[in-house]
């Protein structure tokens, strides 16, 4: 048995010894002072002390201890011992049998405690009915208030059961939030670094190229223009950054984050990666859409240019970027007619596409196109998103 456990039973079995030794001391105070009966002779002392011992165990085996007691009340009233003297062990067991057991062994064990006491006073007369019902009246009470303690615990655990469910509910939801937040972090991270690095990884190469190709007829107005390209884009990430990492921060609200990206700011990704050196045509057919909507839409075409840029492989690239709706949705399509690569290592672009589409209850699907470049076409939900908003 567990110790704690062995403990607790030690302390509470102290408890109804001394509570029993009260009781006892109660009794022969009562059977020597007052009440009707005889006074106790060596038997009756025998029998009225007896029948405290019992309770020692009342809260263990709260039937078996009436069982044996019982027997016990019942013979020292038949030898006509003071009757008032067993009545507080009496009302002690019958509250115990209540507050442990059910309503119907509740009800049960009243009614057959009256039944023996209306047999014990039948010989007694009027005046033994009279008393038979004072006695019952002390009977009810105790197994009502038992009763009712019982319900109220009973009612007082369901409760605290339920505030703990709440509580690992709660814990469970903010730890939940806590990973998502954290995964959306992750993938935001991702989609700034990878395009701010490959579109200065794509400036450094021409600005190396135009230093190394004629070193005596240097052309310093394109060196220049290449780390002014450089410099804007390093300022736009660390802006961007700065906004992103906001929920980091433990010293402000959790609701200063800055805007969202949305859909007004795809002509500035369009004009990065024209700036890289590609074609980019972008069509803007959408009004307002939910601000998780535009999000996505923006880190879509975000990773999608990236992506072409970095794998086009071609000097003319041309990317076409479309972005409508349609049927309650938010049609988002971005191809290229580059060359691709096979010999990058896989990333963790698409798999951050697909997450901020399925985020939003959309579809997404992305792979090379029949001859030649790479496609990418997500649909997003604007219904969903709107209603659960309001």
């Amino acid at each position: 048995m567990n110790p704690v456990k062995r403990a607790i039973m030690t302390s509470v079995r102290r408890q109804d010894a001394l509570l029993a030794a009260g009781l006892a001391v109660l009794a022969s105070v009562v059977a020597v002072s007052f009440g009707s009966g005889r006074r106790p002779d060596a038997l009756g002392w025998t029998l009225l002390l007896a029948l405290h011992v019992p309770l020692v165990w009342r809260r263990r085996a709260p039937l078996t201890v009436l069982c044996v007691m019982i027997p016990l009340i019942g013979f020292y009233h038949r030898q006509d011992y003071n009757h008032s003297a067993p009545t507080a062990a009496s009302m002690v067991l019958l509250y115990t049998v209540a507050v442990t057991g059910s309503t119907r062994r509740t009800v049960s064990v009243g009614c057959s405690v009256v039944g023996l006491m209306l047999v014990l006073k039948a010989g007694h007369g009027m005046a033994g009915v009279a008393e038979s019902f004072q006695i019952a009246g002390w009977v009810v009470s105790m197994l009502v208030l038992g009763g009712y303690l019982r319900v109220h615990r009973q009612l007082t655990a369901t409760a605290l059961e339920r505030a703990e469910r709440a509580e690992r509910t709660r814990e469970e939801e903010a730890r939940r939030r806590v990973a998502e937040e954290r995964l959306r972090i992750a993938r935001d991270l991702h989609d700034l670094l990878a395009h701010s690095i490959t579109l200065i990884g794509v400036r450094t190469s021409v600005a190396a190229h135009v230093l190394s190709e004629d070193p005596d007829r240097l052309d310093r107005a394109a060196v220049a223009k290449a780390l002014d390209d450089i410099a804007d884009t390093c300022r736009s990430a660390r802006g961007e950054l700065r906004t992103t990492l906001e929920v980091l921060r433990d010293d402000g609200p959790p609701d200063e984050r800055g805007p969202l990206p949305g859909l007004g700011a795809l002509p500035d990704l369009a004009a990065t990666a024209r700036d890289a050196g590609a074609k980019v045509e972008l069509a803007v057919l959408a009004d307002a859409v939910p601000a998780a909507v535009g999000a996505a839409a923006y880190r879509i075409v975000q990773e999608a240019l990236t992506n072409a840029v970095r794998h086009g492989g071609r000097a003319d690239l041309t990317v076409r970027v479309g972005v409508h709706e349609c049927d309650g949705a938010l049609h988002v399509d971005v191809t290229d007619d580059g060359l691709g690569s096979g010999v990058a290592p896989p990333g963790f672009g698409l798999v951050g596409m697909r997450e901020r589409v399925r985020s939003v209850g959309g579809t997404l699907t992305a792979g090379p196109r029949d001859r030649e470049g790479f496609a990418v076409n997500a649909v997003l939900p604007l219904h969903s998103l709107v209603e659960g908003g309001r």
